[in-house]
């Protein structure tokens, strides 16, 4: 491994406030996996998406196998041998194995003049990737038929399928059990000992001495170091990720704990969540913490009624949901802001006013028509309470900040009047201000004897506003903390290991 096929020289890259890279240098040989490290925001992905031709950077140069090369788009990438298995899945469930790993690339055959598909040189180019992995997946089946560690399997023999010298794995073994990680890692390290460079992004630390040689750590868009793998103990590791700057916030509850507002017991969902229990008390912030692929938002959803459940029990103020819905939810005063503003939170195109009273519309009709006048008051409160920054009800919901918009998500549920909020990422892409100013919120409503439930990736978000924490980790709650018996160090450490019965 002493060949550098990629290099990077003094990469940066600026967003509106961010300074997502700043002078990064980063070198790759033949033959070597290097893990990529980083909390969130560290700058991992915005160096994926360079070198995968998604971002343009504002400065510095990539070189490969010593000569500079431009990559503006993803076509710029195949052609100088970088290929990247994104985390989130591109293969089209409908159509083969063989018809996704050559999608767009179908070589054709001419019959009487016309052009047709070649159906069997399609089977010979995919299964000469697949072989390359030494995977034994039947070219003939539809994805849809696969399990996750397959479909996975099938990405990767789509990127082989371009020959590539460099490929970049984006957290690959996010919603893998453990024996399908083991497969993957095998993978891997053949790819490796073919010659092929391979960049291994990753948040799980148990992974990294069965399959990497080295370790590089980003944080705040800067290179923190790269060292050999020998050397990546985790307390390293959590300590180059973290940085000595962080302090956990010093603030004193002013109500207090009071009964049970929502008890889960049980709760599973196969390859999902397992054997999931707790209680939420009245007045209570419990924050749970945990990595991508961990299981927290599938446990809001599930809770909630968005996603289904296996078997358990959830009861809300004493009273068993027996098959939960939003609308039985909403009924039993449990409301949920979720993950995805934009997709799930908003209707962007709505006004504010609209948007602030979507979930409350059913206390807001009269023998089925909308009460306008009380739709305005009520929206006004949550602008004033929620401190919105809009110059009016009237004002389409898009056009707002995102952290407004978050505010938006929250004020249309707390217009319902829940005694249980469960909130997923609240403060995912708002800027530092709005993300002080939910903290706030969240303890206020905690003072007021609501029960919050509080989920973020982000760790430190957790300690700044939870009484208690939950550490999930692989469908499962490992570990459990009152705020002042944990640091951040060991948290991120706990939530980076593997579940012990995973």
């Amino acid at each position: 491994m002493t060949q550098p096929i990629l290099k990077l020289e003094q990469i940066s890259k600026q967003y509106p406030g961010v300074k997502a890279l700043d002078e990064v240098d980063f070198v790759v040989a033949a033959g070597e996996v290097r893990a990529l490290l980083g909390k969130n925001g560290a700058g991992k992905s915005t160096l994926v998406k360079i070198l995968s031709g998604a971002v343009i950077p504002d400065s510095g140069k990539i070189l490969v196998d010593g000569k500079e090369v431009t990559i503006h788009t993803p076509q710029d990438a195949f052609a100088q041998g970088i290929a990247t298995v994104y985390q989130e899945m591109s293969l089209v469930p409908g159509l083969t194995v063989g018809e996704n790993i050559l999608l767009g690339r179908w070589p054709q055959t001419r019959t009487l003049g016309l052009e047709f598909i070649d159906r069997k040189q399609i089977n010979i180019l995919a299964q000469a990737a697949l072989d390359e992995l030494d995977v034994h997946i039947n070219v003939n089946h539809l994805v849809s038929r696969l399990n996750v560690a397959q479909q996975q399997l099938v990405e990767i023999a789509k990127a082989i399928s371009f020959d590539p010298r460099v490929m970049i794995l984006d957290e690959p073994t996010s919603a893998l059990a453990s024996e399908e990680v083991d497969t993957l890692h095998r993978v891997v390290r053949r790819l490796a000992e073919q010659g092929r460079a391979i960049i291994y992004v990753t948040h799980r630390l148990q992974e990294i001495p069965r399959v990497a040689d080295s370790v590089t750590v980003l944080r705040d868009g800067l290179h923190i170091g790269t060292i050999p793998v020998k050397e990546a103990t985790p307390e390293r590791i959590t300590n180059m990720m973290i940085g000595g700057d962080w302090k956990k916030s010093e603030w004193q509850r002013d109500g207090h704990i009071g009964e049970t507002k929502l008890a889960v017991r049980n709760l599973s969902r196969a390859g999902v969540l397992h054997d999931i229990s707790f209680d939420l008390h009245e007045g209570e912030v419990l924050g749970i913490a945990g990595l991508l692929g961990s299981g927290r938002s599938e446990l809001l959803r599930s809770i909630f009624g968005l996603d289904p459940i296996d078997s358990g029990e959830i009861y809300v103020r004493g009273v068993r949901i027996e098959k939960p819905s939003p609308l039985m939810m909403k009924q039993h005063r449990l409301s949920m802001t979720p993950e995805d503003r934009k997709r799930e939170g908003l209707v962007l195109i709505f006004s504010v006013r609209n948007n602030l009273t979507l979930a409350s519309l059913d206390n807001l009709t009269n023998h089925g028509l909308l009460q306008p006048r009380r739709a305005t008051v009520l929206a006004n409160e949550m602008v004033r309470g929620m401190d919105i920054k809009t110059s009016s009800l009237e004002v389409i919901t898009k056009t707002l900040s995102g952290g407004n918009q978050q505010k938006v998500v929250i004020g249309n549920w707390l217009n319902t009047r829940p005694e249980v909020l469960l909130m997923d990422e609240p403060t995912r892409g708002i800027d530092i201000h709005a993300k002080e100013q939910i903290f706030q919120l969240v303890r206020d409503l905690a003072s007021q004897k609501m029960a919050v439930l509080f989920v973020s990736s982000e760790l430190e978000e957790v300690l700044d506003v939870a009484d208690r924490i939950l550490v999930m980790n692989q469908g499962r709650i490992t570990y459990e903390f009152m705020h002042d018996d944990v640091n951040l160090e060991q948290l991120m450490s706990l939530a980076m290991e593997e579940a012990e019965h995973a």
